[in-house]
Order: structure tokens, then C-alpha cells, then sequence
């Protein structure tokens, strides 16, 4: 059986988006041939939100390592809160011991905590063990270089060329690229030429029907939801590039449905943060004087309770993104509870792809050209099915949702894992005859 190090900062019970890939694939890593072996930080260090019933979802026979980081209480007086960079020195340390004691055929790295990616390279020139990058967003990420300081992020030029600087220094040794878009593949590919012989794969996210399960084995109520009008409920965080597609949505919803007051719209877990109550989508709906139809909850829910309370629903709205690369993890969870969904996304996304090949519900495709004009208007006629929605029963096609679960998404990783090692000769990275990539 080949042997993996698998290298996820979070991890149950920290409820954090960039674990579910792990998260959801150990229970089927050892029936493919592969062992796992994770390597994470206790959640003592982590600040952020935590459910205790993610424990339960992990196997009793996968072997966990679970290291310190320095206390953030500690490092924000120096202007560091990454997490990645409080763990690093603690995963170069346990991470070499566990290399240097045992056998491990490859390295895994699945976060959007990229700093400690870096220990990929360090790792396989001391070891000899090939490392494999799962790309759930932009490291290096450029976006922001074409906009005014008012419109930066805090630290920009800090935060950007410490990325760009190790991004440069590990991704050309990658063995192999993992992603949700295959634009962040066609990117690094772009930059950095060595990596054009290497396996890439493009992987969505997926789902797990055990925690739908486990749902209702536990008889996990929803929550805020009340049931008194049609419920329309959004989980998960809103970033100022959702604004836009919301207000559309709102004025198209005034102008298109007669009995407005029948509705109302819960947004939940709106802010990554634990401590900041902001809500923006009550803004917008003080702004169109439709605030009584709107509650917005910034704290996110426990992630079960998330689940029930989709499932209780009557719609799920997902306003997306015109960003065609744009890749939400909570869709799949959204698309398996059975509840229709309204979502808004660019015409090429893969989460399009998903709803509409599920037969899960509407989307109305956009582009990054569109204005608030046309976005308006192509809500506005779509309007008709989203009246009727939550009357409709959704009949999900098994064959196409099949590949999103769970178990699929392991098998796919686990062939590719295979796929990397026949392809790798170290040290050099060289690429095999007859490897494809």
C-alpha cells in the first residue's frame, strides 16, 4: 500500500472550507491503496469557527498528527496572524521527523494556506519524496494590482510578494498540480515552464452523503429559518464581488414578483470573521426599502446545522460570481440537499455546469462584461422560474451527480497520485516515456 502525507493546517473540528477535500476523502484512501497520514495544526492555535461533530466524520484507524503553532495573541503584536506562517517552523519539524522515521511515496498539500506548501521543495530535496499542490485558489494572486490603493487589500505589497516570491520558489518542483479551475493550472503553467511536463488535474469540489447522513442520524434541527413565508436561504461568505449580482437580483425580484411580501431571504455565515457584524446585503435592502424581507446572520452556524438548514429551505440562492473561474465549494452541498436553487454564475463556470447537468435548479449565466443594466435584465427573465421553484420537486440526476461525490472524487485522486509517481524520477523531475500529463 503507497503512503501519503497529507499537509492540512485546519482540520476537523476548525470548520474551514480549504479541509473539506481531506475531510471527506479519508474514509476511502486506504481502500484504493493509499494509507493516509495528516499532518495539521491543533485546533488550540486556531482561531475561527469549530462544530465538534466534524470529528465524528473522521475514521478511527487514520493516523493524525496534530501540531502547535505559535499563539496569535503572541504574533499580532509583530503584524502576523497567517496562520501558515505561526505553524510554519512546526510543521518543518514534524513534518521532517515523520519523513526521516518512515516510508511515504508522495506529499500532499491541500489548503489555501500556501506558505507551508513551500516545505514541498525543502522536503524533497532532503527526502527525495515528490510533492503534489491542490490549487483551491490563487497563491500568487494578481488581481489586485490594477486597482487604486483605495481598493487593496491591508498589506498588499507585504501579503503579494512574499506570495509571488514563494510561489517562485516551490511550485516549478511540484511532481503534480491539483485545482478547482483549470485557469490557476493554465497560470502557474504559464509562469513557470517546468511544470508544462507535469500531471495536472482538474478536480471540483465535492460532496459527502455521509454528512447528509449524519444529519438526520443525529436529528440536527435548522436554524434562524422560521417557516412562516416561502424561505430563501444563502449559506456561506459574501465578498464584495457578490454585491453587484445581489442588488441586481433584488431590483429584478421587485420589478418581476407581484407578491414580494410571500418571501423572505435568510443570509447566513455572511463573514469569514467571528467577531465583525457587518451586513451588506441589509444595506442593499435598506437601500430598495426592502429590509423586512431580508435577515442576514454575519456568524456562520455549525456546519451541520448549516446542512439541515438548507435542507429545510424552500430555495437556495448562490449568487456567484462573473469570474468564469470562480469555484464554490458550498454548490455541491447545496445541489445534494434537494431543495431547488437559484444562482446566478458566469456562463463558462464549472458550477453552471453542475447545477444544470444535476438538473438542480436555475442558473442564470453571466459574463465579466455584463453591467447592472443587463444583469438585471437577465435575472429579470428568469423571474418565472424562480416563482415557481418552490413548488417544483427536485428530481437530481444520479449519473451526473455520481462523479461529484464523495468516493468519486477520492478514486480521481488516488488514480492521479498514481499517475504523478509514474511520471516523477527523482530528483530530477524528469518526465517519463509514455507518461501523460
Amino acid at each position: 500500500m503507497k503512503k501519503v502525507l497529507i499537509i492540512s493546517p485546519h482540520f476537523p473540528p476548525v470548520n474551514a472550507p480549504d479541509m473539506q477535500r481531506v475531510r471527506m476523502s479519508l474514509p476511502y484512501y486506504k481502500d484504493l491503496g493509499w494509507e493516509p497520514v495528516v499532518l495539521c495544526v491543533d485546533d488550540k492555535f486556531v482561531s475561527g469557527y469549530k462544530d465538534a461533530l466534524l470529528n465524528e466524520t473522521i475514521p478511527s484507524d487514520v493516523e493524525v498528527h496534530k501540531i502547535k503553532a505559535w499563539p496569535e495573541s503572541f504574533t499580532r503584536r509583530l503584524g502576523i496572524g497567517s496562520l501558515s506562517l505561526r505553524s510554519y517552523y512546526h510543521f518543518k519539524k514534524a513534518g521532517s521527523k515523520l519523513l526521516s522515521q518512515r516510508e511515504f511515496d508522495l506529499v500532499f498539500f491541500s489548503t489555501t494556506l500556501f506558505h507551508v506548501c513551500a516545505l514541498g521543495r525543502y522536503w524533497q530535496k532532503k527526502f527525495g519524496v515528490p510533492f503534489v499542490v491542490d490549487m483551491q485558489d490563487p497563491w500568487r494572486n494578481d488581481f489586485f494590482l490594477t486597482k487604486p490603493k483605495s481598493q487593496r487589500p491591508p498589506k498588499f505589497w507585504l501579503t503579494y510578494l512574499l506570495n509571488k516570491k514563494l510561489e517562485a520558489y516551490t511550485m516549478p518542483y511540484a511532481a503534480g498540480l491539483m485545482s478547482v479551475s483549470q485557469a490557476y493550472i493554465d497560470n502557474l503553467k504559464s509562469r513557470y515552464h517546468a511544470l508544462d511536463s507535469r500531471p495536472s488535474l482538474l478536480l471540483p469540489f465535492g460532496l459527502s452523503d455521509k454528512d447528509f447522513q449524519l444529519v438526520q442520524q443525529k436529528n440536527i434541527t435548522p436554524e434562524i429559518i422560521n417557516g412562516k413565508k416561502i424561505s430563501v436561504v444563502y449559506m456561506g461568505a459574501i465578498n464584495k464581488f457578490f454585491l453587484p449580482l445581489i442588488k441586481a437580483f433584488f431590483i429584478a425580484f421587485k420589478k418581476a414578483v407581484p407578491n414580494t411580501e410571500a418571501y423572505h431571504f435568510y443570509f447566513i455565515g455572511t463573514n469569514y470573521s467571528m467577531s465583525v457584524n457587518k451586513k451588506p446585503v441589509e444595506k442593499i435592502g435598506k437601500e430598495l426599502k426592502i429590509e423586512h424581507l431580508i435577515t442576514e446572520v454575519p456568524q456562520r452556524i455549525p456546519y451541520f446545522s448549516a446542512l439541515s438548514t438548507i435542507m429545510h429551505a424552500d430555495i437556495l440562492f448562490i449568487p456567484g460570481s462573473s469570474d468564469a473561474d470562480y469555484n464554490a465549494s458550498k454548490v455541491y452541498n447545496n445541489i445534494f440537499s434537494g431543495k431547488p436553487i437559484f444562482s446566478i454564475f458566469n456562463e463558462k463556470s464549472l458550477v453552471k455546469e453542475a447545477i444544470n447537468e444535476t438538473a438542480a435548479g436555475v442558473v442564470v449565466g453571466i459574463s465579466e462584461t455584463d453591467t447592472q443594466e443587463t444583469l438585471v435584465q437577465k435575472i429579470e427573465e428568469a423571474m418565472p422560474h424562480f416563482m415557481q421553484l418552490h413548488q417544483k420537486k427536485v428530481e437530481l440526476k444520479p449519473g451526473p451527480l455520481k462523479k461529484y461525490l464523495a468516493t468519486s472524487m477520492a478514486e480521481q485522486q488516488t488514480r492521479f497520485f498514481a499517475r504523478v509517481l509514474s511520471c516523477y524520477v527523482a530528483p530530477f523531475l524528469v518526465l517519463m516515456d509514455g507518461c501523460t500529463v
